[in-house]
């Protein structure tokens, strides 16, 4: 095992290390954690307490009587207090019985463990053999409080990865409340980052955005009880130079899909703190003696080689130690969702000769969407009465699954358990479910409310109907949705000074209904959504293998959300359909093979009626199929590469490529987004090949080496006038190319 965690007893330091990274810190003489380096491996077993600096400063103050050098506000650390010489923001923050927030952790004890524990209720990344990781648990205590805070460092073997999360016990005999505790806290020497999130709204989700970290606070967060379109729950701090491929690095996410706060805090010594954890906005929890609270795991990154360097981390992380293991590297089907095809419009006939065209041209999935239960007939009715919609469905949901089924197709179900329209049985049996204010009115979202998930009998109910329907229809697939954020958040089964613990509660209780499902039914493939991409996190991917990325399916807005969410999560997670033209969101008419073509890189299906297609177009579904099914695993199993970035100003074209793990097969997509002409021409210098490897493009040979150093022309049509006189053939807006890369068989 490359991993080494080792206590210096002769200098109080941690030195933290496996074959890529260092993560030092250091007991003070009254028991603070010192933060010393965090960065590309060092050589242990070296006294790194030179990196600790105390000068005098005017206007500070100081710990010790008569000492004019040991202030916290001068030095790095790794689990700050605010108020006893510390002004920045900390990590954890305790209202005590008497009004008081001061509170003295110090070190108490520490473990150092093979392996990894699991987080009890909440999703975290995990390893099934233990030499894949070591774990240091070190305890704090406040003695005054009898409070003790067990922090968690994991180290990953083959990973240039840290996780981190806190977990409070209270062994006083008061009730302490909790305001705000951090899942990571890292204090780094210097303000020379570029800050990189990725943000947006529905339909837009997850683009890429930076600037310069500048002295104050820079921070994204939710308030909406969802992860939410808004902000996603990653950072990176890059430095200027650091592009998709050289420099340094520091990634961050956090394993959870509700309010959370990630900031940095740059001092006027230019001392940066990281920070990641739930929103402390809206958040008090009331700690009993006897208790404990689990704050989520949060998830650090490093690269010095750039950005892909980073995501691939991620990416590979996720795939291996966070997503359930009975879906790594095992192909995902081919998808038809029929939403976009008939929305509320349908019966048991219609749907059934759409599967059929789907059996025709090799789907392997038909996905019934909303509508199919209850009264619903429109979005107003049948929320929380997850039974056959017997107007459309007459004979049941159980006989359209079996028709489906005798077809060769497997069977899923769109479900929305979260939510309740006022027009259904559970909400007239049971108004007081509903997340609501007394005496205030409540409001919707798409005439909907929310369920309150903090209440176990809530959770009990949803999943039994579920559950029913899982075994009526055997179900393979459910799609489970979450159209609209939290408000009116208030619980009426808890203490006024409780519902500060709402937030938290309805998320545990999500985690909850997924947690019976899958023990249940191990064998049901879930996609997680959110109106989209508004609750695509590392929290829901450990439940459910794959995301709907956006509902926005237009194929060039695609580039974009796809570009961002790669940052991240790996393509195997990314729900990514061919839509019909004109285009649902954007009326924009793109070509059935660029629709494609963006889609593949991604967990692939289509989102239409295939009845409508031309003959034409059924040939290149077909067509489309079976490059997916050959190429799969190649691109959900292999390393992927940005190489053209489409937030580069005025760019017009994008480009990423996958190459398998052997790296004797690769993909390329090449996208453009308007036609012009005379233009110049394209070349991009391809990533991850092997250099002494000959690959075949189609019917040419190119060295490894020759493809990444010289590049690969990508130049089409508009690189001059586009007429007969040509010798390229002819392009259009949003015209896009495929070229697949194999390895040279020797003779």
């Amino acid at each position: 095992m490359a991993i080494t965690i080792k206590f210096q007893s002769e200098n109080k330091q941690f030195h933290l290390s496996n074959k890529d990274i260092s993560y030092i810190f250091q007991l003070s003489e009254d028991g603070k954690l010192l933060q010393l380096y965090y960065g590309k491996k060092v050589p242990q077993n070296r006294d790194y307490s030179y990196l600790i600096e105390m000068h005098h400063r005017p206007m500070t103050t100081y710990r010790k009587d008569g000492d004019l050098l040991y202030s916290l506000e001068h030095l790095k650390q790794e689990f700050p207090e605010y108020g006893t010489t510390d002004f920045r923001h900390p990590a954890i923050s305790i209202k005590q019985a008497n009004g008081s927030n001061l509170t003295n952790f110090t070190y108490k004890s520490h473990q150092i463990i093979t392996g990894k524990k699991t987080l009890e209720g909440m999703p975290a990344t995990y390893v099934e053999n233990e030499q894949e990781a070591k774990t240091l648990l070190l305890t704090l205590e406040d003695q005054l409080l009898g409070v003790e805070i067990e922090l968690s460092y994991t180290l990953f073997d083959k990973f240039p990865v840290l996780t981190r999360n806190a977990k409070v016990v209270n062994n006083g005999v008061n009730v302490q409340s909790i305001e705000q505790v951090a899942s990571l806290s890292v204090d780094l020497p210097d303000r020379d980052y570029d800050w990189m999130q990725l943000s947006g709204a529905w339909g837009r989700e997850r683009y890429v955005k930076e600037r310069k970290l500048q002295q104050g606070i820079q921070s994204i967060e939710s308030t909406r009880g969802i992860s939410s379109h808004q902000h996603n729950p990653f950072v990176a701090l890059k430095r200027e130079n650091t592009d998709e491929f050289q420099g340094e690095v520091i990634g961050a996410t956090l394993v959870y899909s509700g309010n959370f706060l990630m900031q940095a805090e740059v001092d006027t010594w230019d001392v940066t703190r990281l920070q990641a954890g739930i929103n402390p906005f809206g958040f008090e929890w009331k700690l009993q003696p006897g208790e404990s609270f689990t704050s989520p795991e949060a998830i650090l990154v490093y690269s010095d080689k750039g950005l892909n360097h980073m995501s691939q981390t991620f990416h590979q992380l996720f795939n291996e130690h966070l997503i359930q293991k009975n879906w790594y590297k095992k192909d995902r089907p081919v998808l038809l969702n029929n939403w976009e095809a008939t929305y509320f419009n349908f019966n048991e006939n219609k749907l059934v000769n759409i599967a059929k065209q789907a059996k025709n041209v090799g789907i392997d999935l038909f996905v019934l969407d909303d509508g199919w239960f209850g009264e619903r007939n429109d979005d107003s009715a049948g929320l929380g009465d997850w039974f056959t919609n017997k107007k459309r469905l007459p004979q049941g949901i159980g006989n359209l699954a079996r028709k489906i089924k005798s077809l060769g197709l497997q069977f899923g179900l769109w479900i929305e358990p979260e939510m309740v329209n006022k027009n259904s049985d559970l909400y007239r049996n049971h108004p007081e479910w509903i997340l609501h204010t007394p005496d205030r009115k409540s409001n919707h979202g798409r005439n909907q409310f929310v369920l309150n998930f903090g209440n176990d009998e809530v959770v009990e109910n949803i999943f039994q109907q579920i559950s029913a329907i899982i075994n009526e229809s055997e179900l393979d697939y459910i799609k489970w949705d979450m159209n609209r954020p939290l408000t009116n958040v208030f619980d009426i089964n808890l203490d006024a000074n409780q519902q500060g613990e709402v937030f938290h509660r309805y998320v545990l209780g999500v985690y909850k209904l997924y947690e019976k499902l899958i023990r249940n039914h191990p064998n049901v493939l879930f996609e997680s959504c959110s109106s989209g991409g508004g609750r695509f996190d590392a929290g829901m991917l450990y439940y459910a293998p794959q995301t709907w990325t956006s509902d926005d399916s237009d194929a060039i807005e695609r580039l974009k959300i796809q570009y961002g969410t790669s940052m991240l999560y790996p393509l195997s997670s990314i729900g990514a359909h061919v839509s019909i033209t004109p285009n649902h969101q954007t009326n924009r008419i793109t070509p059935i093979e660029t629709r494609a073509n963006v889609a593949y890189f991604g967990a692939f299906g289509y989102e239409l009626d295939l009845n409508q297609l031309s003959k034409d177009e059924l040939e290149k579904v077909k067509e489309q199929i079976k490059f997916y099914k050959k190429y799969q695993s190649v691109i959900h199993n292999g390393t992927f590469y940005r190489l053209v970035s489409p937030f580069e100003k005025d760019q017009n074209h994008m480009t990423w490529i996958v190459v398998s793990k052997d790296q004797s097969t690769a993909i390329v997509g090449d996208y453009k987004m308007l036609n012009k002409v005379n233009q110049p021409y394209r070349r991009v210098k391809l990533q991850g090949l092997n250099p002494d490897i000959e690959y075949k493009i189609d019917d040419s040979t190119y060295s490894g080496k020759e493809l990444m150093n010289v590049g690969l022309i990508t130049s089409d049509a508009s690189s001059g006038q586009i007429n007969d006189q040509n010798n390229r053939a002819e392009t259009y807006d949003f015209d896009s190319k495929i070229w697949v890369l194999t390895q040279l068989e020797e003779h």
